[in-house]
């Protein structure tokens, strides 16, 4: 056997923005999540994604609506749009055609985008106190 050299660099583990796997934000991580619960990747429902069948109001029985729902069978596809909970697209907050994930490396475009949501919620929340509609 021969003698191989290798040159070892180091290297950032992930130099992009942090999308937490509680709930479904980005530039932080689930350990630091200030959350209780977890959040659904689908519908950001309060239960974890693999529990979706049986606690989405979508998916889950309901014997009490006008059209009787049967409760989805586990491991069927939930068949409902999803709705993200970043930039409010119908798509799971977790899925490259959200344009939060494509900009992932981008930490300059993240911050704008939370500036931007956050601001809308201000503007909201203030209109809603003073009596405004929206």
């Amino acid at each position: 056997m021969g003698s191989f050299i290798a040159m070892v660099y180091g290297a950032n583990i992930n130099p992009g923005v942090p999308q937490c796997k509680n709930c479904w934000k980005w530039k932080h991580i689930a350990d630091v999540c200030c959350i209780q619960g977890a959040k659904c990747v689908k519908f950001n429902g309060p239960h974890q994604t693999v529990h979706h069948w049986h606690y989405a109001w979508c998916c889950k029985a309901n014997e009490k609506t006008n059209l009787f729902r049967l409760e989805m069978k586990k491991g069927n596809l939930c068949p409902h749009m999803f709705k993200c909970l970043n930039c409010k697209g119908d798509h799971q907050a977790d899925l490259n055609k959200c344009p939060f994930w494509k900009h992932r490396f981008n930490k300059e475009w993240h911050s704008k985008e939370y500036a931007k949501i956050q601001d809308n919620w201000k503007n909201s929340t203030c209109s809603a106190v003073n009596g405004n509609v929206i």
